[in-house]
């Protein structure tokens, strides 16, 4: 009998089980330790410039010992260079201990409002977290496959 191949589950463009949303946080911590190999001692404003890609912004917003928010984002030119809005401009927690990093939700550019994953409804919960989520692990690798890194532990 043939096995059939299976490709991972954060793959899918749908969850299929709160285990697999578990597997993704697990996939983006992965990730995200590869584009910040010192990520626990990174403090303040980070800037990662590739040449012939836009520059990826990250913050650290709040330190704990097991865990660390932080921002990620790039930065755009608004109208005849006059405002810059961030995009995505994701919200991050990082587990360490767990080995885990979940977005936690995103400021809209257009409303100046943040707008939380868990700001859904039970039933849609789930979708709204693999959503977001997914679009981290895509964005992460794209990041990566570019260049990007975070070296080292003091602010710019």
């Amino acid at each position: 009998m043939l096995l059939e191949a299976r490709k991972p589950a954060y793959l899918d463009p749908r969850p299929r089980s709160f285990a697999a949303l578990m597997d993704l946080y697990e996939a983006n911590y992965i990730r995200l330790r590869r584009l910040c190999p010192e990520l626990r001692s990174l403090q303040g404003v980070r800037v990662s410039r590739v040449a012939g890609a836009m520059d990826v912004h990250l913050e650290v917003i709040e330190r704990c010992p097991y865990t660390t928010t932080l921002v990620l984002t790039y930065y755009f030119e608004g109208d005849e260079g006059r405002h810059r809005r961030k995009s995505p401009n994701l919200y991050l927690r990082v587990y360490h201990d767990a080995r885990q990093a979940e977005v936690m939700g995103r400021a809209c550019h257009r409303s100046g409002e943040e707008i939380s994953v868990g700001d859904h409804p039970d039933w849609q919960a789930l979708e709204h977290r693999w959503r977001f989520n997914r679009f981290l692990y895509k964005w992460l690798g794209y990041c990566l496959h570019q260049g990007h890194r975070f070296e080292g532990p003091g602010a710019l």
